[in-house]
């Protein structure tokens, strides 16, 4: 199961001020069909080297313009064609400033042209609960300044997802837990659980453990739903198991850990691909 494939933790990585370029870089097509629907996608950045492997250009913009894949519009092969990125940050570059230097990158080797527009989603809006005291997690020092390297898998055993630096992700055997998760990143990952986009509303900037216990029917509807966000199609017979998932013990949990997850309408900006090369340019 591609479960993570697609997923693209870059968006982690904020934007730096000014035109910021990468000294080299290389963008090559992944030919092979069972490397196209792998199992592990991940960023790694180390030094000045930065490896981005088995991400679609969907992936790419994700962390590139800090948006979710659900607000980029586009042809399909932007989600489903990967690539494997290489890049060195130039000697005056600094890690932080990686977003806007895959965002130029994918412009010029893709030729991309978009524009933006509002879209009104259904959406979950996340907040801190009525009288919840969340308390933040230490990240260890020794582990803080360690290099990034973000990777995610998935099976139908359950999803592990390392954001590096002692953060983590784990979903299975019927638990979700989050290891000194930052509410971007755990937002970013549960979402590929659910039917619906979420938005934070909570204001939270920390790093928290999280830990949920869910029902049967609800951890495997969720684990479906993830296929099913990832682009994998299913038999009928799996598809019926999503009717059987409410999500009520994902709500009751985030509650129980002082968060409070609602069904809304909620306007968010999209980017819409008017124009890409599905071949980037020579590197």
């Amino acid at each position: 199961m591609k479960t993570l494939a697609a997923l693209a933790l870059v968006a982690a990585i904020g934007l730096g001020q000014g035109k910021k370029e990468f000294e080299v870089a290389s963008i090559r097509p992944i030919k092979d069909p069972q490397q196209q629907t792998a199992v592990q996608a991940g960023i790694r950045i180390d030094g000045a080297q930065v490896t981005m492997a088995a991400f679609s250009l969907s992936d790419a913009m994700r962390g590139a313009y800090r948006v979710k894949g659900y607000q980029i519009v586009g042809p399909d092969w932007v989600s489903s064609d990967r690539f494997d990125f290489q890049a060195k940050i130039p000697t005056d570059g600094k890690p932080d400033e990686v977003g806007e230097m895959i965002r130029n990158l994918i412009e010029d080797r893709f030729q991309m042209k978009y524009h933006r527009e509002k879209k009104e989603f259904s959406a979950y809006v996340l907040t801190v609960a009525k009288g919840a005291n969340i308390k933040a997690t230490q990240i260890d020092a020794d582990t803080a300044t360690a290099p990034v390297n973000i990777t995610g898998g998935g099976s139908a055993a359950g999803v592990n997802i390392n954001w590096g630096r002692g953060r983590s992700l784990v979903f299975a055997d019927n638990k979700l837990t989050a290891t000194k998760a930052d509410l971007p990143s755990f937002v970013d990952a549960i979402e590929r659980f659910l039917d619906r986009p979420i938005v934070d509303q909570t204001g939270l900037t920390g790093n928290y453990d999280l830990s949920i216990d869910l029902t049967q029917e609800d951890y495997t509807a969720m684990l479906i739903r993830s296929a099913i966000n990832a682009g994998i199609t299913l038999p009928p017979q799996a598809l019926r198991a999503l009717d059987l998932g409410s999500m009520d013990s994902l709500f009751r949990g985030l509650e129980k850990a002082g968060l409070k997850l609602e069904a809304k309408k909620a306007p968010l900006e999209v980017i819409v691909v008017d124009q890409a090369r599905r071949t980037p340019t020579d590197n």
